[in-house]
């Protein structure tokens, strides 16, 4: 029998992880807002700008997922709850990245690998989802 890998350590691990994790995306979801808004307003047409924002807007909520992500598995440790904030990185990554990559790149091949990170998006609100609402494991104790 495996045992269980939810010690504290594991969680505390897991928790900076994502909240480093959703800093980072924050922090580069900004970068690219203000990219976008001052240095290439004037070189892209309204709607690939209208594309790069979207990549920006989708990074910048999923940042904060992922700090959600933290408190629920912090709140009722998981691993569902990290799953979560894995799939909202990965998300990110595939459909933001991709979105950055097309505009900036102009590969419309990349246009094919955002719907699989809007997928991986909807995955990781399926499991904020389960998180939050799974019944407590009354002989788990936290910390």
């Amino acid at each position: 029998m495996r045992s269980d890998p939810l010690t504290p350590l594991w969680i505390e691990r897991r928790l900076r992880w994502l909240a480093g994790a959703g800093a980072v995306l924050g922090l580069t979801a900004v970068l690219a807002g203000a990219f976008g808004a001052h240095s290439l307003k004037a070189s892209l047409a309204p709607e690939r700008l209208a594309v790069f924002e979207t990549a920006a807007r989708y990074q910048l909520a999923h940042a904060l997922a992922l700090f959600c992500s933290a408190w629920v598995l912090q709140s009722w440790p998981s691993r569902v709850a990290y799953a979560a904030g894995v799939c909202f990185f990965c998300g990110t990554v595939l459909f933001s990245g991709s979105l950055y990559g097309l505009v900036l790149i102009g590969n419309s091949i990349l246009a094919l690998v955002t719907p699989a990170g809007g997928a991986v998006f909807l995955a990781g609100w399926i499991c904020l989802i389960v998180a939050v609402t799974k019944p407590n494991n009354p002989g788990r104790t936290i910390g």
